[in-house]
């Protein structure tokens, strides 16, 4: 291209008229502009010769050149990249090499050269093309003088209308044609006016105002005796059928199915019976069959985009065309003197109903035609099963070579234009076969069933049909020798049969329902036990029908339930078979509870969470599918299951987690056994490698705080002084010893992809430590921050004495990210995470790293540091609003009224000194009002000596010190509040200890106080500014209120309140009762985030969990915590609910494309909530309350047990 002639101009001129004059009659009859363009650009889906084009072949071979090589070349790469991945399909190949093409220099070059070429050889055609123009104007104007007297006399402003080169139709032209088109008008009359018909754009046709009654007369003209002039209806038909849209096409097929339909009912036309079979030479018939065969395209042409169009244009497509299949002759008391109804036609062009099975792909239009068979043409279903019965019948009663006539015209030209009435009957019974199996797949279908026949008493049921197929695959004889072998693969009863019942088989809700019977395989193996008998099973039963019997049978067998139903039967005459059954559904049903979080809490209640576990361990190793009803998949269940002390203790006995990290191990490690190592493995691109992925999602699900601590609490790791490099790891601690605590030599030796492998341990770090009290779990049992500093330190370079400079790659960037993220808290506004990607330019990673405390400022935000708390102007307009009344009921529905209206209006000013005393006052009066009150009043007289020299656990302590650093930077907190915090905890364990119910138990979390940090008394701390009496005094009256059972998580900690099998699962009242209805109102308030979670194999309860245990800490700025704790001070427990529905409405756009990026657990835990505020749902929240609050509010206060 790069020396582009004349002669190059000249030739790509006439491949470009070539190609124009080929698609011409497309582009005129285009009735806009947008519309021409879009014919051309969908020009090779819709033109069958396209790549036959010269202009084509040209830029084929002008890309092939260019750009050949290069593709062959990336080709090979992605190739010997990617052998190793069993996944890897060719239209992934085709998808990167295209984008790899398109992004190269070579492609961005060929396509500026062709753009230029292209200007200058179209700028020539239009040029030559206006010469031309002028040269033809004065002969235009001669020729339309001469004319202008002939065509129409009407006030049309422009006689020279669509017909020549105008976009308008001419409403006058159209009236002439009308006049023209009435049969008394003479042939050549007649004739002109449909050709010109035809030669008009059909929009502009259509868009007339005679156009229905147009519509009429050519319906009428279709009856025309008159060969020609009924084809160039035809071809008017055809035309409008490809170039107009759907509402304009669905009225010519109206017109085309309601004039067959009258043709068929009318007793004037000689239509054939089946006794004279059909002469498919003689004009009528070629007439007729020209008619049902446009209109049969048209329904397998239709699918493909009426989904676009309003639903009523499809419903009316589908009720026409089963109107006219259902119809039916008043037939004679003979068989052979039947007049053939449509439906016989319309199987001699589509025989194998093609049509039916691509209505019935798409669910858009496979409703309407299920609920119209259903409804109002059952008829159509009903005479299908007859025909095939009828068949079945005829096969039974005649000898082998007497039947299957239908096949001796493929050795007979003689007969080739003739089809004789047994021919039409195997024709039809093919097309009934086709059209029943396809019905059988879908639920719908099949309730069509059972069907009553003529001259039959008893109803045929669907097991009745798969009995009667199953019979047509042996009782069917063989094709005639001379039957070509692709005839007789194709339209054999027992290859079409087969066919159906293999579709059958792969559908395992259809395979249960249809196949899954003692009656069905006994007739399927009944030729089999016949052969063993010594005995014949049908006259002609051949190896073929064997085989394609095998074939069903092994398709059966390689589904368990199918094999069961073999070997025993469908009641099982083994007794230990059917208890064993009979077990492992019972315990599918029973893992459905598994799935939700109360249903969970049953399952531990009963005691039958180790063994449904157990089972669903089994069928995740043998690779099989969790529940019948596919409702939950393992990621679902797993992540319930974890997020219970119970649960997680469970997965690991059943040997699940040791068969993740295991394979985790496999893909981190050693790659996969069964690939050829002909090539080297590939370098991983991304920080997590995407054989990887699926584990590392699969761990995290796993290690919400209540598995970890069962799992790891106090563990101490191996720290080995040597690893064999075949020692794989089995358990959580395995993993955080070999991949994240690299401390050793020996730890760094063991590992193949040390680089890669400590990336994972890292980002899992990460992701678990964003749950507050597994942050602190590690810390306290495995200084993870000391040892991450260490290895930092060890990653300086000194560049000289007084100067030191960290070696950036890719494990330092990711300490440093997870250095600031566990040793500073803080909401989205008040915390600054570095980022862990390089940056281009001169400086690729501007965010300092450290080796030691503390944290450079630049992590610490300006925002918030220096809160102005002085609020006294607001603070006393606010207490106003809260006047005292004589009926202390009034006084709190005032308070809380005035609350929601501050909410509203002025969220800010509740907070500071203001939202102390609020909540002060008004939980003072709560914990007075007997009708407020839950729980009894608890006497509590220990002072601070009694509970000075009390130890707090190690995570309580470092919760102290985090909660202090937060509070002071906040300037919430100054610095001896560190003692008085402590003080308040020890008071807390002390007073809820007295509260407590004796146990004994297995469980770690059972075993002595609260396992993690009391994030809630820390909050609530922070609020009292400090102060340790008012803290207490609050939480003595608080602690009385069905709020602290929610808020308060260690209020309820093996409480005597609850019901001992409650205290015995280790599950508190906040995943049972409100992360269970957060769930339940997910699915009918935001239910594309509901999929999403399940589509991503993770649960709400788990996040939900993780956000109230730690109080949001780390997920919302602080005035947002605050306000999550007044909301439901105030308002009442179950806004803990309709929070949490609020933050994922708020989140929904993200959470879809977290979705789609299969990242979701790792983006809901590691994100915090950018943007969300409490204030802005408090409509959608009061909505919320008015609608729920009576089930969730109910079920909060059914947590405690009635007895005490």
């Amino acid at each position: 291209m790069a020396h582009f002639s004349g002669e190059d101009e000249v030739m790509l001129q006439a491949m470009l008229r070539q190609l124009f004059q080929s698609v011409k009659e497309k582009i005129t009859g285009a009735p806009s502009l947008e519309c021409a363009e879009e014919i051309l650009l969908h020009l090779e889906e819709t033109d069958e010769n396209f790549h036959n084009y010269e202009f084509v072949k040209y830029l084929r071979q002008h890309i092939c050149n260019t750009l050949g090589s290069m593709i062959e070349e990336e080709m090979e790469k992605w190739t010997s990249d990617q052998n190793q991945d069993e996944e890897c399909g060719y239209d992934t190949v085709v998808q990167h090499v295209t984008k790899r093409t398109q992004e190269s220099k070579e492609y961005k070059e060929m396509m500026h050269s062709l753009k230029n070429i292209m200007m200058v050889v179209v700028e020539s055609m239009i040029n030559k093309f206006e010469e031309d123009e002028m040269r033809s104007q004065e002969r235009q104007k001669k020729i339309r003088k001469e004319k202008s007297n002939s065509y129409c006399t009407d006030n049309c402003s422009d006689s020279d209308s669509s017909f020549n080169q105008s976009y308008k139709f001419c409403q006058g032209k159209l009236q002439l044609i009308l006049d023209q088109l009435d049969p008394g008008q003479p042939k050549e009359v007649r004739y002109e006016a449909l050709q010109t018909l035809c030669s008009a754009p059909p929009s502009d046709v259509l868009n007339c105002e005679n156009w229905t009654t147009l519509c009429e007369k050519l319906t009428v003209s279709l009856s025309d005796p008159d060969p020609v002039f009924s084809d160039r209806i035809l071809k008017f038909y055809a035309q409008t059928f490809t170039l107009s849209p759907l509402h304009m096409t669905k009225e010519i097929y109206t017109s085309l199915a309601k004039y067959l339909k009258l043709y068929f009912l009318s007793r004037e036309n000689q239509i054939p019976t089946l006794s004279t079979g059909i002469d498919i030479s003689n004009p009528n018939v070629i007439c007729l069959l020209k008619k049902v065969r446009l209109l049969n395209e048209y329904q397998k042409e239709a699918p493909s985009f009426w989904i676009r169009h309003p639903e009523k244009y499809m419903e009316e497509i589908v009720e026409n065309t089963l109107s006219l299949l259902s119809v039916k002759h008043d037939q004679s008391h003979l068989v052979s003197q039947k007049i053939l109804d449509p439906i016989y036609f319309f199987a001699l062009v589509d025989t194998k109903a093609v049509w039916f099975k691509k209505w019935m792909h798409a669910y858009y239009s496979r409703t309407a035609v299920l609920r119209l068979l259903e409804k109002k043409y059952k008829s159509l279903v009903t005479t299908a099963v007859q025909q095939c019965v009828q068949y079945l019948e005829l096969c039974e009663a005649m000898k082998a070579d007497e039947i299957l006539g239908h096949s001796k015209h493929c050795g007979n030209k003689q007969k080739t234009f003739y089809y004789s009435g047994q021919e039409l009957q195997y024709i039809y019974f093919i097309h009934s076969l086709c059209l029943l199996g396809r019905l059988l797949i879908y639920t719908q279908g099949r309730r069509l069933f059972p069907i009553k026949l003529k001259n039959r008493k008893d109803l045929v049921s669907l097991t009745d049909l798969l009995v009667l197929f199953t019979q047509l695959i042996y009782y069917s004889p063989s094709c005639p020798k001379m039957t070509s072998a692709a005839h007789l693969d194709n339209y054999s009863p027992a290859s079409m049969v087969t066919e159906v019942l293999r579709i059958l088989c792969d559908q395992k809700e259809c395979a249960v329902e249809c196949l899954y019977n003692n009656t069905v395989i006994e007739a399927l193996l009944q030729p089999i036990h016949n052969l063993m008998k010594g005995t014949k099973t049908a006259p002609d039963c051949s190896e073929t029908a064997l085989i394609h019997i095998a074939d069903i049978l092994a398709r059966i067998a390689s589904v368990e339930e199918g094999l069961t139903l073999l070997l025993y039967g469908e009641n099982m005459n083994s007794s230990e078979e059917k208890s064993m059954a009979w077990e492992e559904n019972l315990l599918d049903d029973l893992l459905n509870f598994a799935a939700t979080p109360k249903g969970l809490l049953f399952l531990q209640r009963t005691g039958a969470i180790n063994e449904c576990v157990t089972f669903m361990f089994d069928r995740y190793a043998k690779k099989l599918q969790i529940s019948r009803h596919k409702k939950f998949g393992y990621g679902v269940l797993v992540t319930q299951v974890a997020s219970t002390a119970a649960g997680a203790v469970a997965l690991q006995s059943s040997g699940f987690i040791n068969t993740l990290i295991t394979e985790l191990w496999a893909n981190l490690e050693c790659g996969r056994d069964d690939v050829r190592v002909t090539h080297p493995r590939s370098t991983p691109v991304d920080p997590i490698d995407r054989s990887c992925q699926k584990s590392f999602l699969g761990l995290v699900n796993l290690l919400p705080y209540p598995a970890v601590y069962e799992l790891v609490g106090n563990q101490d790791l191996p720290n080995k002084a040597e690893y064999s490099l075949r020692e794989v790891p089995t358990c959580v601690v395995d993993i955080i010893d070999r991949l994240i605590i690299l401390n050793s030599e020996a730890k760094i030796r063991s590992l193949f992809n040390y680089e890669q492998s400590h990336i994972f341990g890292l980002r899992l770090l990460s992701v678990v430590c964003c749950d507050l009290n597994t942050l602190l779990l590690l810390e306290a049992q495995y200084q993870v921050s000391e040892i991450l500093l260490n290895a930092q330190e060890e990653n300086i370079l000194e560049t000289s004495e007084s100067h030191r400079d960290f070696i950036i790659d890719g494990l330092s960037v990711e300490r440093n990210h997870v250095l600031v993220r566990i040793n500073f808290i803080g909401g989205p506004m008040e915390r600054i995470l570095p980022p862990r990607v390089l940056e281009k330019g001169d400086d690729p990673y501007p965010w300092p790293m450290f080796s030691s405390y503390p944290l450079p400022n630049c992590y610490l935000s300006e925002v918030t540091r220096n809160a102005d708390l002085k609020q006294d102007n607001d603070l006393g307009k606010l207490l106003l609003r809260f006047k005292m009344s004589d009926k202390q009921t009034e006084w709190i529905e005032n308070c809380r009224r005035q609350f929601c209206k501050m909410m509203k209006a002025k969220p800010d000013i509740i907070s500071g000194s203001a939202l102390l005393e609020l909540l002060e006052k008004f939980v003072l009066h709560l914990s007075e009002s007997p009708s407020e009150c839950y729980f009894p009043s608890v006497e509590y007289t220990t002072t601070d000596a009694n509970v000075k020299n009390e130890s707090l656990s190690s995570v309580q302590q470092l919760g102290i010190k985090m909660t202090v650093r937060y509070g002071k930077f906040l300037n919430l907190l100054k610095d001896s509040a560190e003692n008085d915090l402590t003080l308040v905890l020890k008071h807390c364990e002390r007073f809820l200890k007295q509260q407590q119910a004796p146990i004994k138990s297995s469980l770690l979390c059972l075993q002595g106080t609260y396992a993690g940090h009391d994030w809630f008394v820390s909050s609530l701390f922070m609020i009292m500014l400090g102060d340790k009496e008012k803290t207490l005094r609050f939480l003595q009256k608080f602690s009385r209120l069905l709020t602290s059972a929610f808020l308060w998580l260690p209020r309820l900690h093996i409480s005597r309140y609850l019901a001992t099998d409650t205290i015995e699962s280790g599950i508190h009242p906040v995943y049972f009762c409100s992360t269970h209805y957060i769930e339940m109102l997910l699915k009918v308030e935001v239910p594309l985030v509901f999929s999403a979670f399940h589509m991503s194999g993770f649960a709400p309860s788990q996040i939900c969990l993780q956000w109230i245990s730690q109080c949001f800490w780390n997920y919302l700025d602080w005035l947002e915590i605050c306000h999550y704790i007044a909301t439901c001070v105030f308002l009442g427990p179950d806004y803990q609910v309709y929070i949490c529905i609020a933050i994922f409405r708020h989140l929904q756009q993200d959470i879809l494309q977290h979705t789609q990026t299969q990242d979701l657990q790792v983006f809901l835990k590691e994100e915090a909530l950018h943007g969300f505020r409490v204030s802005d749902y408090f409509e959608y929240m009061e909505i919320l309350e008015q609608n729920y609050r009576p089930v969730v509010l109910r079920d909060m206060r059914n947590v405690r047990v009635q007895s005490t």
